[in-house]
């Protein structure tokens, strides 16, 4: 596993705390790797999920940080988005 997947899976962990996702979502990091979060939290997989977000490292690390607002990065088109719109949308809460 990639030190940014190792890292984000870490951070996404902690920003849910044990609460997990209610659904399934997959983050697409452009040459790193896949993350699933849902019910059961973070982990680095490559799991059929409701949706996919994809971005490059250093987006998917600034929305992390919350240097990046999600929905910016997506209408900007450094964010997209395949799948379930509604529960991309959902997301929001946990990224913030």
């Amino acid at each position: 596993m990639s030190d940014v997947i190792e890292a984000a899976v870490k951070a996404l962990n902690d920003k849910m705390g044990s609460d997990g996702f209610d659904g399934a979502a997959k983050f697409v990091i452009e040459g790193e790797g896949n993350i699933v979060i849902d019910k059961d939290g973070a982990r680095a997989a490559d799991d059929d999920t409701d949706v996919t977000l994809s971005a490059d490292a250093d987006t998917f690390e600034s929305i992390l940080s919350g240097d990046l607002d999600p929905t910016a990065a997506f209408m900007s088109g450094r964010l997209s988005v395949d799948g379930d719109m509604g529960m991309a949308m959902k997301l929001g809460s946990v990224l913030a």
